[in-house]
């Protein structure tokens, strides 16, 4: 049997979403260091978007994997000054995890499902259909250049993502 790929399971959310941070005892960081890149001031005179197009959940890590690929391809190819790239989403939702032992015997050692709220394993941003999660501004010339980061991002994203260049 395979893994089961925890990707898979924050895909779509079932449960109201569970941010209040008051009356959690330990929040997950958010691993995301920066949510601009490039040159914020340039004057760039297209934007190449990154929108989803179903309801879903992205995990913080999924954000990170996909904020690194493509500003790691379009600071290779086009200089840091050449592109303005940002992401608009937030991991705001706190996931939680019911941690069970799959060992023999595992019977005496934990509960099942009483008490099973889960403890704090990580965080994702909610997002609806045909949101912008990020995007990048450049000049003319450098289009298929940003259209190519954002392809490469959208491989990291679980739920299905299209291009639009405005």
């Amino acid at each position: 049997m395979a893994p089961l790929r925890p990707g898979r399971c924050y895909r779509h959310p079932d449960t109201p979403p569970y941010t209040r941070k008051e009356y959690i005892r330990s929040i997950p960081p958010v691993q995301i260091p920066k949510f601009d890149m490039g040159n914020p001031r340039g004057d760039f005179s297209n934007m190449v978007k990154l929108i989803v197009l179903e309801i879903g959940q992205v995990r913080a890590n999924a954000i990170e994997a996909a904020r690194r690929i493509a500003n790691r391809f379009l600071a290779n190819k086009l200089g840091t000054q050449n592109y303005h790239f940002k992401i608009l989403i937030y991991p705001h939702h706190i996931l939680r995890e019911n941690k069970m032992m799959a060992i023999a015997g595992a019977d005496r050692l934990q509960d099942g499902m009483r008490l099973a709220f889960g403890t704090p394993i990580g965080r994702a941003a909610r997002v609806k259909a045909y949101q912008t999660i990020m995007y990048v501004r450049v000049s003319k010339e450098n289009i298929d250049t940003a259209k190519e980061a954002l392809r490469r991002a959208a491989s990291k994203i679980p739920v299905p993502c299209r291009i639009i260049i405005e």
